[in-house]
C-alpha cells in the first residue's frame, strides 16, 4: 500500500451490495500474505480470503487446527494493511467455543477485516479435503456461535458468514438446507455451501431450493470448470479461488528450484521470472523512500 497515499476501504457487505445490485458475483482469491494480497488487488479480483488452509501451508504446518487465532490474525492484519480491497479472514471453527467467538470477532474488527467466515465443523477441526468424515457441530450449538459473533460485533457493516460443511461430510441437501436456513435465522448475514464432488450439481441443487433467503458463496476447488458468468445467472453472491494461487507458487518454486540445481545457473529462468525492480514497486520502495524526504 502506499504509505502517502490510503484510500478508505470499502467493507465487503458495501462491495457485496454493490455487486448484488449489479447482478455480478463477488471474485475473491485465497493469498496467506501480503504480497499475494497486492498481486490479488492488481490483477482485479474484488477482495481477498485469508485462507486458513494457505496461511497454515504457508508455515509447512496442516490445516488442522494446530495455529493460533492470534496466528492467523496477524497473517489476515498484514493482508488488509497492504492492500485497498475487502479482507474476508477464514476462522474455522471460531477457535473453540462460544467465548472464544467473541474474542475472535472483537480482535478480528478491532485489526480492521470487515467479514469473518465461521464453519460448522467441531473444533479442532481438518481441512474438507482430507479424509472423509468431519463431524458437524449441533445446528442450535452452532447457531449460538452466530449470535454471539453478531451481538459482539459493534460496527454494523461487519459481514459473518456461516459455512456449512454438510455436503462436505455427505450429509445430503436437505440437512444442507436446514442448517443454512437456521443459520440466517440466528442472524448470519451469508452462507458459504462447500462441496467437493467433482460437479457443480450439490450447489446447483442447493440454489435451487434456497428461495434466494441470503447470499450464496461458493469455492469451486474440485469443479472448476463452472464459468463465473453463469455463476452469476444463477444467483451466486461470491465466489473464492480459495488455493490455485498457492498452488501455482508450490509449481513454480519447485520447478524454478529444480531447474537452477539441474544446470547449475540461472540462465534458463531469467526470462520466467520477474526482475528485481518488480520486487521493488510491488514494495513500493519509491515511495517509502520519499517519507525520508519529507
Amino acid at each position: 500500500m502506499y504509505p502517502q497515499c490510503i484510500r478508505e476501504m470499502m467493507s465487503f457487505r458495501d462491495l457485496l451490495s454493490m455487486k448484488l445490485a449489479e447482478g455480478d458475483v463477488a471474485r475473491v482469491v485465497g493469498t496467506p500474505n501480503a504480497l499475494s494480497a497486492v498481486l490479488a488487488e492488481g490483477a482485479g479480483f474484488d477482495a481477498v480470503w485469508a485462507s486458513s488452509f494457505e496461511i497454515s501451508a504457508s508455515r509447512s504446518l496442516p490445516d488442522a487446527s494446530v495455529l493460533t487465532m492470534t496466528e492467523y490474525l496477524a497473517a489476515a492484519q498484514d493482508v488488509q494493511k497492504a492492500v485497498n480491497i475487502p479482507v474476508i479472514a477464514d476462522v474455522d471453527t471460531g477457535y473453540g467455543g462460544n467465548l472464544n467467538v467473541a474474542h475472535m470477532v472483537r480482535e478480528y474488527e478491532n485489526a480492521g477485516i470487515t467479514a469473518v467466515a465461521i464453519e460448522d465443523k467441531i473444533f479442532p477441526k481438518t481441512n474438507s479435503f482430507y479424509g472423509s468424515k468431519h463431524s458437524l457441530l449441533d445446528i442450535d450449538e452452532f447457531c449460538s456461535k452466530i449470535r454471539v459473533a453478531k451481538n459482539t460485533q459493534r460496527d454494523e457493516t461487519f459481514f459473518v458468514v456461516a459455512r456449512t460443511e454438510a455436503f462436505i461430510n455427505g450429509l445430503g441437501l436437505d440437512v444442507a438446507l436446514e442448517r443454512c436456513n437456521a443459520y440466517i435465522d440466528a442472524g448470519a448475514d451469508a452462507v458459504l455451501v462447500h462441496s467437493k464432488q467433482t460437479s457443480n450439481q450439490e450447489i446447483i441443487d442447493f440454489i435451487g431450493r434456497w428461495e434466494g433467503r441470503a447470499p450464496v458463496i461458493i469455492v469451486p476447488t474440485t469443479y472448476p470448470d463452472w464459468h463465473v458468468d453463469d455463476m452469476a445467472k444463477l444467483g451466486i453472491a461470491t465466489v473464492i479461488y480459495a488455493n490455485q494461487g498457492l498452488r501455482a507458487t508450490v509449481s513454480a518454486l519447485s520447478d524454478t528450484y529444480s531447474r537452477i540445481l539441474e544446470e547449475g545457473k540461472t540462465t534458463a529462468i531469467e526470462d520466467k521470472i520477474v526482475p528485481v525492480q518488480r520486487i521493488f514497486e510491488l514494495q513500493h520502495l519509491k515511495e517509502w523512500k520519499q517519507l525520508e524526504q519529507t
